[in-house]
């Protein structure tokens, strides 16, 4: 998570952009900020949801 974290914010000399400027349109900004168990689960349900994003989209590209 820390690699992908320090990839997608690196700006890349070619781009003058992050990654994720590139893919959101918004610099990426991450809070460290938690009080709640809430706010704990909620991070998981958006991690495990974008791990399955990711695996669907790398099974699209393998197929084509």
């Amino acid at each position: 998570m820390i690699a992908e974290f320090a990839v997608s914010n690196k700006t890349y000399s070619v781009t003058k952009v992050s990654l994720f400027m590139t893919n959101y349109g918004r610099e990426l900004k991450i809070e460290v900020y938690i009080r709640r168990k809430e706010k704990v689960e909620k991070v998981i349900e958006f991690a495990e949801r974008m791990k399955k994003v990711q695996e669907e989209t790398e099974a699209a590209l393998r197929k084509m």
